[in-house]
């Protein structure tokens, strides 16, 4: 079976599932896009690693894991998407030490983690991407918040956002600065993302 190389489109929060978010992957020579539900902690953490300005002040889990690695010479080579069950994703961490390999079995959303901060490409095999890929289209000229995918830059989009950038537009610019300050301090990633995203859009 080929395997098909995938990017990270972005995160948005799921319209279906409370406290839950959803991870589009995008294939590299083609339209596809293949959402997966993630939890909220994983959905922070992703974000965290495509967000490079924000750093918490210590390690998260998946942060821990890469010094871990880093410690003992252990390299995640690429992660996998191997099987589709139930609606249920299953994917492979491909590591190697002292040019040893090994396959790891994980949850998805951990691998992508991961991979994010090993710098290691993420596949699927095309029969995969056949079942789930989907294509999202959107209307430039009617957008709604629902049907937009996140940037790396804006962590959580739909109704919970845009409430949020209501109360953020109250701010002055500075006050942001500092808001966003506490928040990586008391490791509110999300707020932090968020406070992150409404900064940007009125410095650019």
């Amino acid at each position: 079976m080929s395997l098909v190389k995938l990017t990270i489109k972005g995160i948005s929060y799921s319209q279906t599932q409370n406290g839950a978010y959803a991870l589009i992957l995008n294939e590299v020579d083609g339209d596809r896009k293949l959402p997966i539900v993630i939890g909220a902690f994983e959905a922070q953490s992703i974000a965290i690693a495509l967000e490079k300005e924000i750093r918490p002040p210590r390690p998260l889990t998946h942060d821990l894991f890469k010094n871990f690695a880093d410690r003992f010479d252990i390299v995640v080579k690429q992660v996998i998407i191997h099987k589709l069950v139930d609606g249920v994703f299953y994917s492979s961490i491909i590591c190697e030490r002292d040019k040893i390999e090994e396959i790891i079995d994980a949850r998805t959303s951990d691998a992508i983690a991961l991979a994010l901060r090993f710098n290691a490409p993420i596949f699927t095999y095309k029969n995969i991407l056949d079942k789930a890929g989907i294509f999202l289209k959107v209307n430039e000229s009617d957008e709604k918040p629902e049907d937009v995918l996140s940037s790396p830059e804006t962590f959580g989009l739909g109704e919970e956002s845009n409430q949020s950038g209501e109360t953020y537009n109250k701010h002055s610019l500075a006050e942001l600065h500092e808001l966003l300050e506490g928040a990586v301090k008391d490791e509110d990633y999300e707020k932090a993302a968020k406070l992150r995203d409404e900064i940007s859009r009125r410095e650019s």
